[in-house]
């Protein structure tokens, strides 16, 4: 068997950058498997403005070319490739990417989630350009305009409810009859003067300048009359969930009913030892860049401290 690695890093989003700096600035030497999308959903992110550290918006993909290089000076060894299958049954852990086989001592999982999106005509021309998964995030270039929703989660909801301070008008559309949210969320939705909802409707249509990536409106299908009209829109948010990245780990550790890897509280241990999670595949409150590279900066610190224990450091 090949020299197990002492930290072996899975995804290269925030969290997993910032795991990389700080255990390898520990003299750990870590290894990064940089995933499908090496650097996460910030490389879809256009104008970055709540990270701290920066005057003026920075943008997304800048940002994580940035913690890449950093995390390389101080000796992170970054591997473009993928896990396809992992065995936390036995230690040092084995891990199976599409290039080879590795085993290590300790591994920190930061695969991140992705926001599920409705795959409708026009959603990818202008994802990033108008479209966008996050209120939190973008919701600030929106300030004073006229947006539309679409879900009817809590997701939804305190997204629209943020929005509300920012927008001049919020639309809220929901394909039932009945907000799913909690009730209290709910109460507070329908106090807001400044949002309408649209009940048994799906968007099916988004429609802008493709060449300008300007947004224009959206089309709402009525799901009982099935008829259809166009809302004029500056901007267009899709709240109907996260999906976090762990089909492959599954078997080994104790996640949720929605497959966020549940950690010990204050900490990003998992159910089994020297397996560390951190970032969006665990959180599924914040989601944000910052939160993120604070829990990456966690598990490798705790990584530290279970190789000091098991003596391998």
């Amino acid at each position: 068997m090949k020299k197990p690695e002492n930290v072996l890093i899975i995804g290269s989003g925030p969290a997993g950058y910032t795991a990389a700096i700080y255990s390898s600035r520990a003299g750990l030497s870590p290894l990064m498997i940089s995933g499908l999308e090496p650097g996460g959903q910030l490389t879809i992110t256009t104008d970055v403005e709540n990270y701290p550290g920066f005057e003026s918006p920075i943008q997304g993909p800048w940002l994580m070319e940035q913690m890449k290089k950093q995390a390389e000076l101080y000796g992170t060894r970054i591997q473009n490739d993928f896990v396809k299958e992992v065995d936390f049954n036995n230690f040092p852990f084995k891990i199976k990417t599409e290039e080879k086989e590795i085993y290590a001592f300790s591994i920190i999982i930061a695969t991140g989630a992705k926001a599920k999106w409705l795959d409708i005509p026009g959603e990818n021309d202008f994802r990033g350009f108008g479209v966008s998964a996050c209120a939190t995030c973008d919701g600030f270039f929106f300030k004073g305009k006229d947006v539309a929703i679409v879900g009817g989660g809590n997701t939804a909801v305190e997204e629209a409810l943020f929005l509300s301070n920012l927008c001049k008008k919020i639309t809220l559309i929901h394909r039932r009859d009945e907000l799913r949210a909690e009730k209290i969320l709910r109460d507070r939705l329908l106090q807001k003067k400044n949002i309408e909802i649209i009940w048994n409707s799906k968007v099916v249509e988004i429609i802008g300048d493709k060449k300008k990536k300007c947004l224009d409106s959206v089309v709402i299908e009525n799901i009982k009359k099935k008829d259809k009209n166009q809302l004029n829109v500056d901007g267009f948010f899709v709240a109907i969930g996260h999906s976090p990245t762990t089909e492959i780990f599954k078997k080994f550790i104790k996640m949720d009913d929605d497959g966020y890897i549940k950690t010990n509280a204050d900490s990003t241990t998992t159910s089994i030892e020297g397996v560390f999670a951190a970032g969006d595949v665990t959180d599924r409150i914040f989601r944000q860049a910052v939160t993120a590279a604070g829990m990456g900066c966690m598990g490798a610190i705790e990584a530290e401290n279970f190789l000091n224990k098991k003596k391998i450091i």
